[in-house]
């Protein structure tokens, strides 16, 4: 959808929803909120050590990358979670790859840290 459609009032409504979700994130998810405490500590030394905009970019940018793909498996449990405690095998294998996706990310990113600092 074009953002001038939806108008001033409709990307602030977005903003505050987004707000809402990351608030969500941080009071139900100790791994987002792990995360977090490593972005706060690893983007500052992202900034110092990189040493061209790129580095820089990467640096951040693959940080980032894995809050986001935190959030999308947040997500994922959520909506599994609204259906109850049921066990069944497609909610578990999805689960499953929710976490693989991030721990993908975490791979991703300590692979990206190491190539360009060394």
């Amino acid at each position: 959808m074009n953002w001038r459609l939806r108008g001033p009032v409709g990307v602030w409504r977005a903003f505050i929803w987004s707000l809402k979700g990351l608030k969500a994130a941080w009071n139900r998810e100790e791994s987002f909120r792990l995360e977090v405490a490593l972005f706060v500590i690893l983007a500052p030394l992202a900034f110092w050590l990189g040493e061209t905009g790129v580095e820089r970019a990467l640096l951040l940018g693959v940080l980032m990358l894995v809050l986001v793909v935190e959030l999308l498996n947040s997500a994922i449990e959520v909506i599994f979670e609204r259906y109850g405690d049921e066990q069944h095998p497609a909610t578990g294998t999805a689960k499953d790859i929710g976490s693989a996706a991030v721990f993908m990310t975490d791979v991703l990113a300590v692979i990206t840290w190491i190539l360009i600092l060394l």
